[in-house]
């Protein structure tokens, strides 16, 4: 099967596996192993040094700590209404937190900075008061794409004065890292915190990493805790993590390659495809084209396993287990399935 789904179904290389079965371990409860910490200096140095990692199991669970670092019961989080904190998190800011979501429709996900300043507001006895914005970068229900380095730092500039916390959801930051050249650095000056993932597009089994200032580090050591992620001998996932970053991120430039080349044969084929800016391709099936669970389907039956994002939205997702002929491949399937 040719799997575009997403690029979470990545199989860790033989030297990667090797790498985690000799990695140094300890009992990471009490910050005892030297693998999570080098992952989590490592990451923190990356983005400029201005934060500290905590390593975490899932990118959900990097997102809600992060979130609950900055936004208290009762107050306000404001982002776009396809974030995937708000789309795909089970609701866990409300469930785990008692934190509101206030949302704004935006192009392909990146928020505008003229919505934010709409949006935020002060609290008052009778006023929920906003007490972060959060933004995804790359967008997931976006089509992978990509915020600018300038929207990005006005939006800071508007939250800064308002006293407000921003985060970023960046699950997949690497690719705008390597799509526009932005050094990761940038990107850590202008958040409070973020979380950052390790098996989306680098193909790491498992685990994200949350920056977050200094000071923080014991509430969201022991958040971690009470959400059930902390864990013991974890270094030998952080190792798969420390292994991606040396050798898996310039390649992502492959991934973006790939996706403009079956984003311009179904393009060719007639279809109707957002143009992808690094490895996510969304292509939309207005009637009369059958709706996307029967394309999926029919997908499936040739070979190639593709996501249903919507009743008439289906989303094919590059990656490095999957090579240029392959994608060609999916592209002819999903094409002749489109019909």
């Amino acid at each position: 099967m040719i799997d575009l789904r997403s690029d979470t179904v990545t199989r860790p290389t033989p030297a990667m596996r090797a790498a985690m079965a000799d990695a140094e371990v300890g009992d990471d409860v009490y910050a005892e192993d030297p693998t999570v910490r080098a992952l989590e200096e490592r990451v923190a140095e990356l983005f400029g040094g201005r934060h500290v990692g905590l390593f975490t199991p899932t990118g959900v669970m990097a997102n809600q700590i992060a979130v609950r670092m900055s936004v208290g019961p009762g107050e306000e989080l404001v982002l776009d209404a396809d974030a995937h904190i708000v789309a795909h998190e089970d609701g866990a800011a409300a469930w785990h937190g008692g934190v509101q979501t206030r949302t704004a429709l935006s192009p392909r996900g990146l928020l505008e900075p003229a919505d934010v300043a709409r949006l935020l507001r002060r609290g008052d006895p009778y006023t929920v008061g906003t007490r972060a914005v959060a933004v995804e970068q790359t967008h997931n229900r976006g089509g992978g794409s990509v915020y600018p380095l300038e929207q990005l730092a006005a939006i800071r500039e508007l939250t800064s004065a308002a006293d407000v916390a921003l985060h970023c959801d960046g699950a997949r930051i690497w690719h705008a890292h390597v799509a526009t050249g932005t050094p990761l650095a940038a990107y850590g000056e202008l958040f409070d915190t973020l979380s950052v993932c390790l098996s989306k597009g680098l193909g790491a089994p498992a685990g994200s990493v949350v920056l977050l200032p200094g000071d923080r580090m014991p509430e969201a050591r022991r958040m971690r805790h009470r959400m059930g992620g902390a864990m013991r001998q974890a270094g030998i996932l952080a190792a798969g993590g420390l292994y991606a970053l040396d050798r898996h991120i310039d390649r992502l430039a492959e991934d973006h390659a790939h996706a403009a080349l079956v984003a311009d044969r179904l393009t060719e084929a007639g279809l109707d495809v957002a143009a992808p800016e690094t490895n996510v391709v969304l292509v939309l099936l207005p009637e009369p084209r059958p709706e996307a669970a029967e394309v999926a389907a029919r997908c499936r039956e040739s070979g190639v396993l593709v996501s249903a994002f919507g009743p008439r939205l289906i989303r094919l997702v590059t990656h490095m287990d999957v090579d240029a002929s392959a994608c060609a491949k999916a592209a002819e399937v999903v094409a002749v399935s489109a019909v």
